[in-house]
């Protein structure tokens, strides 16, 4: 899709765009949204609620075509719109309403289910957005800002021991630690009682500053064999396996549906290559961390997705105390259907938000 915008005289043309243009670009994106397909001047002609010639609608389309608003493909004398077409109408044209009462019952019904732990919560989340949406449901969290509950040593051989952690929302994780030769079996449950009563209510984060402000200033509470198994669970925890991203993506086979040719296939068979390069995906959606509400981007506005000419339509959510601690939304073609999808994306990260709070 070409990219090509003139940006001198872009924003001064669009504002002036008059009700006639501004109706008949609509009905170009709408019918793109709705078909895959362009639309022609006849058929405009007949859709618009204005009575003009397809001669007419025709000189429209090309001033359009000169903005960079839409573009004809070699196979059809139709129009499409282009990328920055699709901008243009997503900020300034589209209308976004309430999400209808019955979606909300159905999206609550299918995610808020109670006793969830938090992967459950987020899985089917995804899951729930990819199938409403026939697309690609995703969402990203971050494991640190679990709150903590419970820490504890488990030796699995004189040298060896399993640390197990538990978080509020139902997470459990475990990390292996190597223990001082000669540890007798009081110094695990010291370190386990130590260590609980500082990290209980706290992220990783907090609890991992507040743990070396402490041991700091408690070198004659703890004897050495226990302070360094207090050292290694913490640093189990704050080191890991430096992933402290977790990714889900659920409903692929979603994007292989009305492929329309064979440039279709091609292109979701590189949104498929790069949705499994998680590294830039989780860049991607970090990005909406920070942001206040519900982000778009379009095909090559973002530079994981360039190539398969993808749209993504994300929203962080909250934990209780209002912090992101996550996104969560979809990612498709560039012809989703952003008016429907927005209010769907932003309901249910509110929701897993209101969920996750607890």
């Amino acid at each position: 899709m070409p990219s090509d915008v003139p940006l001198a005289t872009t924003a001064t043309s669009l504002v002036q765009l008059n009700e006639r243009s501004r109706e008949i670009f609509r009905h170009i994106v709408e019918s793109y949204l709705a078909t895959g397909e362009p639309v022609g001047s006849r058929n405009l002609s007949r859709l618009l609620p204005m009575t003009l010639s397809p001669a007419s609608v025709r000189n429209v389309m090309q001033d359009l075509e000169q903005l960079g608003l839409i573009y004809a493909p070699h196979t059809s004398a139709g129009r499409l719109p282009t990328e920055f077409g699709l901008r243009f109408f997503v900020d300034a044209l589209m209308q976004v309403g309430d999400l209808p009462e019955t979606e909300r019952r159905s999206i609550e019904a299918q995610v808020a289910a109670t006793g969830r732990s938090f992967e459950t919560v987020l899985t089917e989340a995804s899951t729930m957005l990819s199938g409403l949406t026939r697309a690609a449901g995703v969402v990203l969290s971050t494991k640190a800002n679990a709150r903590l509950k419970h820490i504890e040593f488990v030796r699995l051989e004189p040298s060896r021991a399993l640390v197990v952690l538990v978080a509020e929302d139902g997470q459990v994780e475990n990390r292996l630690v190597d223990l001082p030769i000669g540890l007798p079996g009081s110094a695990l449950v010291e370190a386990s009682n130590f260590l609980n009563h500082h990290i209980a209510g706290r992220t990783l984060v907090e609890a991992k500053a507040a743990l070396e402000t402490t041991l700091a200033a408690s070198r004659a509470e703890l004897d050495q064999l226990t302070r360094r198994i207090v050292e290694a669970g913490l640093a189990s925890w704050s080191g890991g396996d430096g992933d402290e991203r977790r990714l889900i993506v659920r409903g692929h086979a979603h994007l292989l549906e009305d492929l329309k040719a064979l440039e279709d296939l091609e292109r979701v068979r590189q949104l498929f290559d790069e949705l499994e390069t998680q590294r830039g995906l989780v860049d991607l959606l970090g990005r909406a961390e920070s942001a206040d509400g519900v982000r778009i981007f379009i095909g090559s506005e973002n530079k994981l997705f360039s190539l398969s000419g993808s749209s993504t339509i994300i929203a962080p959510y909250q934990d209780a105390a209002g912090r992101i601690v996550g996104v969560i939304g979809v990612i498709g073609p560039t012809r989703l259907n952003y008016a429907r999808i927005v209010p769907m994306v932003d309901y249910t990260a509110r929701l897993v938000g209101r969920l996750l709070g607890g």
